[in-house]
């Protein structure tokens, strides 16, 4: 069996283990911080030390009130073992003594009723039985032995101890009986004993009156929710999470039109919440609990409300608001100075529509003054940037390569500032460009339109200059614009994103493109699906699935791996063939767009152009890997490569030998990425077979991977590569950034005229389209 107290990371040089007289060892671990001031951001939860899980009667008992929901309080139970054994105090506050004793209590009364029933008509045969309805305090009486026991065998199985404690109002109102409430808190806390607490249902006396909420010291145990918060600041609790039947506080009643989850709830904030009715079990409705919440944050101890019956979420909603997750209700005394992620999407939604109302020419204006201030403001940007990577380089967190993508020069800003002006040249005939005319009938006229996706989340890693690349993108298709970057970067992008506002002001759009400064984790806004419309991913093949992974119903545009391969036929010319591969694989390896397979066909092995490539892939320092077909050629080969499917994004590569283009296509089929695929040949009818054939997003004839990309394509810029096969693919520019809508222009017309004995006949007549802008 495993040992009940492993060695904790929270254990501190001063700890002691020690064991008692009754040989149940306990530790003593040292508070990872003084109590007496709640946390101030979530991403501060993952300190709590001391923490106290309230479970509402919703939570604990069935749809039918009659009897416990065991799978939900089997995942409460394991997720409270877990931070248990990470050393962390656990204290629960539970309900489900009535339910468990009525349930119990029902089967008691319908048995006897049965037995009786049988002795008096002497039939086995049941018939109907009315129920009697059962007294509260009697379902406590009979249900709070079971519901210990349950808790019981389901710790044991975590080699955990737990212990009942039973309270009412008169055990913190006494003074003495408080202190000894107090002391075996304290002493089964010490024990690493799990203290289950209840208000003692079977004798509960009726709250005292005009005693709640009246300071830090006095608050009426009315439920559980006022328990748990009387509990929590009496034994200088951490955190207090409340589990209910709801996702947290909203501000109106939650399923009426318009209400909005509250994400973190500041004292003072009660006037802009309407409440709604109880839960449907239990004492105390969402009023309660945020008095209760409220009244705990004075005394030092913050809250979380949250959902602990959604069955997609309860496996883990305990665990992931000690992680600092965005789950339910945070209660924080601290205002941030800013606005909430939140607010910025819809700000960024507002500004966008405006933003989509301009002429093109406005538009493209404000992407010019973004240009002119990239060249403008030259020293103030090179100055900041200058400060992230002394800053990166005195952490040393960063590799060499992504250094370079952080690093910022003269040369890097006059290519962007070009890169914008030709993003502002495309711009002027994108968004409302009429894309097919139908006239439906007479007088009834139809057409498609181009128009913006809504709300984009671009998020970057380490390049800031991607962020007036996708800033630029976003102003020209008119879309609303949340961008996260690394913090690697922060100086940077502050300077860039207030440039690219101060651009936006030219035609009072400011707003439409936010950055987010708050602490939200990449995971909490990949939850946003209300507020973003699509996710666009700038970075590494990991943070690309780890977004694709975490988004919550919000579209991803990217592409999870860059693995792009060169194929060299036979009638491939020597002069081309070493330059295109060095500079698909050394110009810049860790790009997406970096050759890492090389597919050579096997007539040209031991042949001049073989050494000539070995020789220069050598030169330049690149390790080579070698494919199966390949090390079976060689005596003495390079390391067999584990894996056909690698993104190397360094120096390395992989060689492997093919018989012929068809299985050239075949193993890009099998082992590529459908991003970037080259073959190098003389042969005009085996390349056009290939181009036609590989069914990848870029397919180039005797041409380097590296022009896969925005501004080598002439969009200006792009917004990243996309190799799904939905809407956009590629290098995605202004037009991956649009969508579509219809336009029906009619006269008092209904569809019940075109029916068979109606008026008027369909006639789907293609109309042609109006001239674009020439310029």
């Amino acid at each position: 069996t495993k040992p009940k107290h492993p060695t904790s990371p929270f254990l501190g040089p001063n700890t002691t283990l020690q064991l008692l007289s009754s040989n149940i060892p306990f530790i003593t671990v040292p508070l990872s911080r003084t109590h007496g001031k709640s946390f101030a951001h979530r991403s501060e939860l993952k300190h709590a030390k001391r923490i106290v899980v309230k479970l509402g009667s919703a939570v604990v008992t069935r749809g039918d009130e009659c009897g416990l929901a065991l799978g939900r309080l089997a995942s409460i139970v394991e997720q409270v073992s877990m931070l248990q054994n990470q050393g962390r105090e656990m204290m629960i506050v539970t309900s489900g003594a009535v339910a468990f004793g009525k349930q119990r209590l029902r089967h008691e009364i319908l048995l006897s009723q049965s037995v009786r029933q049988a002795l008096h008509s002497g039939q086995s045969q049941l018939k109907d039985m009315a129920i009697p309805v059962l007294e509260a305090r009697a379902c406590a009486a009979a249900g709070q032995s079971g519901l210990m026991a349950l808790y019981e065998a389901m710790f044991t199985q975590y080699s955990i101890c737990a212990a009942q404690i039973l309270v009412t109002n008169l055990d913190f109102h006494d003074e003495q009986k408080r202190r000894n409430l107090n002391g075996t808190l304290h002493e089964l806390l010490r024990m690493n004993i799990v203290p289950i607490i209840n208000t003692n249902d079977a004798v509960v006396p009726p709250p005292e009156p005009n005693s709640d909420l009246q300071g830090v010291n006095v608050i009426s145990v009315k439920d559980n929710d006022s328990l748990a918060a009387r509990l929590a600041v009496e034994m200088k609790t951490d955190l207090l999470i409340v589990l209910s039947d709801v996702e947290g506080l909203f501000d109106s009643p939650p399923g009426s039109d318009d209400a909005k989850l509250i994400d973190i709830f500041y004292p003072g904030d009660q006037q802009s919440v309407t409440f709604g009715t109880k839960s449907r079990v239990g004492m105390g409705g969402m009023e309660a609990k945020v008095k209760a919440a409220l009244w705990a944050l004075q005394g030092g101890t913050s809250v979380v409300i949250a959902n602990g019956t959604h069955p997609k979420i309860s496996g883990h909603v305990i665990t992931d608001i000690v992680e600092g997750k965005k789950v339910g209700t945070f209660f924080s005394e601290v205002k941030p100075a800013g606005p909430t992620v939140e607010q910025q999407a819809e700000m960024a939604r507002a500004g966008g529509r405006t933003l989509a109302a301009l002429q093109p020419e406005q538009r493209a204006e404000i992407i010019y003054r973004l240009a002119d201030l990239l060249t403008d403001q030259r020293e103030e940007i090179l100055l900041a940037n200058k400060k992230d990577l002394q800053e990166a380089e005195n952490k040393g967190r960063l590799a060499l390569p992504l250094l370079k993508r952080l690093s910022l020069s003269t040369s890097k800003l006059n290519s962007l500032a070009i890169g914008l002006r030709q993003i502002a040249a495309s711009s002027r005939d994108s968004v409302g460009r009429v894309i097919r005319r139908t006239r439906i009938a007479k007088d009834l006229d139809l057409e498609q339109v181009t128009v913006p996706i809504g709300v984009l989340l671009v998020i970057f890693e380490s390049r800031p200059d991607c962020l007036p690349q996708v800033s630029a993108l976003a102003i020209a298709s008119g879309n609303g614009l949340l961008l996260k970057g690394g913090k690697e970067a922060a100086h940077s992008n502050q300077i860039l994103h207030h440039l690219t506002q101060e651009a936006l002001s030219v035609h009072g759009v400011r707003d439409a493109v936010q950055l987010v400064n708050t602490r939200e984790e990449v995971e909490d806004l990949c939850r946003l699906d209300k507020l973003i419309d699509l996710i666009i991913p700038r970075g590494s093949s990991q943070l690309v699935r780890n977004i694709q992974k975490a988004a919550k119903g919000i579209p991803v545009m990217g592409h999870s791996e860059g693995i792009c391969h060169v194929y060299v036929d036979t009638d491939a010319s020597v002069e081309k063939v070493t330059r295109i591969i060095r500079d698909s694989k050394c110009e810049y390896p860790a790009a997406c767009n970096a050759l890492e397979t090389l597919l050579i066909h096997r007539d040209l092995l031991r042949t001049p152009l073989f050494d000539q490539i070995i020789d220069m892939l050598r030169v330049e320092q690149v390790k080579i890997h070698a494919g199966p077909k390949f090390a079976s050629y060689l005596t003495f080969s390079p390391s067999e490569v584990k894996s056909l499917r690698t993104e190397y994004g360094d120096l390395e590569c992989c060689i492997e030998v093919v018989d012929s283009v068809q299985e050239a296509i075949e193993h890009i089929h099998k082992y590529g990425s459908s991003h970037t695929d080259v073959i190098i040949t003389e042969n005009e009818k085996t390349a056009e077979f290939f181009l036609q054939h590989v069914d990848s997003a870029c397919v180039f004839w005797n041409a380097s991977t590296r022009f896969s990309d925005g501004y080598r394509f002439g969009l200006g810029a792009e917004v990243g590569i996309s190799t799904s096969r939905i809407h956009a693919r590629g290098p995605v520019g202004i037009e991956g950034l649009l969508t579509t809508k219809w336009l029906l222009r009619g006269d008092n017309h209904v569809v019940s005229d075109f029916s068979e004995h109606g008026s008027m006949k369909y006639l789907h007549e293609s109309l042609p389209l109006p001239q674009r802008n020439a310029s």
